[in-house]
């Protein structure tokens, strides 16, 4: 590598996802202003910010008017825009495949993600040969008590028994290698996980200490529903490991019910010899957790198809279309009326 090489600063595409951003947009977009020229990371290396893409969502707020007051001030902001909501993961993949830098740092709308971290996560990136990066808190998130306690139980379901060798805390504010992240984006299918569809193909997958900060004044674009969704598809991006747990839960039960049998032959045979057998109670008790089990099943497995039918029928994780403000969409005054008739 030339010295003049060495010395180019790191180029950086900001991609945020934007659902509800009409209050927070402008301060996140003046502290990245600073960015736009070249810095250097906290270990001395170059960098600049070369593009932010602002990835419209469809909210139920005026973000969409935001986003075209940023992109008319500033030349750095681009604007993308989905044909309807898709969701978090699929509109940050949207921003990915548009992008040009050679890395891809990704953020939430919310202000809770400093743009002054990236530095330090560019230095892990470089310093341990990391193509993702993920932010790692050091501090609680500021988050409701039982959303942390369920998010922390949720990542460790997946990590430790669904995905097995990967142990990272996935979080939404991330550095991954351009060209990384833009191949995720051209291949993952409409249900996939983009943490996990990360993990397919990235290397070394490190952390870099990140504090929090709070989010802005706003409601959460999260509720429970969300949340549960968001989670299964975590479930169901992971691999088939969901599948062998289905086998499990059926071996689990077939040795309980061996078990039961075991017990009643013992009890007749040995302690109560030639009395009737009773329990009619704990019998049906029985059956009903074996049909729940069977059901539960069965309606994992049915999951597990619904992906693969929705991916061979082809349907895409988001489209990109030209901002409607633009196209005919936004041509909604009707014409000037006009007087055809003459004076007589």
């Amino acid at each position: 590598m030339s010295d003049d090489a060495a010395t180019d600063p790191h180029r950086i595409s900001i991609v945020v996802p934007v659902y509800q951003g009409e209050r927070t947009l402008s301060a996140l977009m003046d502290e990245i202003i600073p960015l736009t020229q070249v810095v250097h990371t906290p270990l001395g290396r170059p960098m600049i910010v070369e593009e932010v893409l602002l990835v419209f969502d469809h909210g139920p707020d005026n973000s969409a008017a935001v986003i075209r007051q940023l992109t008319a001030a500033h030349p750095f902001v681009r604007g993308v825009w989905l044909s309807r909501n898709f969701g978090q993961h699929p509109a940050t993949l949207a921003g990915m495949a548009s992008s040009g830098g050679e890395w891809i740092v990704t953020m939430d709308e919310d202000g809770q993600h400093d743009p002054a971290a990236i530095g330090g996560m560019l230095d892990t990136a470089l310093d341990k040969q990391s193509t993702v990066v993920y932010a790692k808190p050091t501090n609680v998130a500021p988050h409701g008590l039982w959303r942390n306690a369920a998010s922390r139980g949720s990542k460790w379901l997946i990590a430790k028994a669904l995905a097995g060798d990967n142990t990272v805390d996935y979080q939404s504010y991330r550095l991954v290698l351009g060209e990384v992240g833009r191949s995720v984006a051209a291949y993952a299918g409409s249900e996939a996980y983009l943490d996990i569809a990360l993990g397919w193909i990235a290397g070394d997958v490190s952390t870099s200490p990140v504090a929090l900060r709070e989010e802005a004044d706003r409601r959460s674009g999260y509720r429970l529903r969300t949340l549960l969704s968001h989670f299964w598809r975590m479930v169901l991006s992971s691999g088939t490991k969901g599948l062998r747990m289905v086998s499990f839960i059926g071996l689990a039960f077939a040795l309980l019910g061996l078990i039961l049998v075991a017990y009643v032959l013992i009890s007749y045979f040995v302690f109560d010899s030639g009395a009737e057998v009773r329990g009619w109670a704990s019998t049906m008790v029985i059956l009903l957790f074996g049909f729940g089990a069977t059901l539960f099943s069965l309606g994992v497995v049915a999951e597990y198809v619904g992906v693969n039918v929705k991916t061979a029928m082809g349907k895409p994780p988001y489209l990109i279309v030209t901002d409607p403000g633009n196209g005919p969409l936004g041509r909604t005054a009707p014409a000037a009326s006009t007087d055809n008739t003459q004076s007589t």
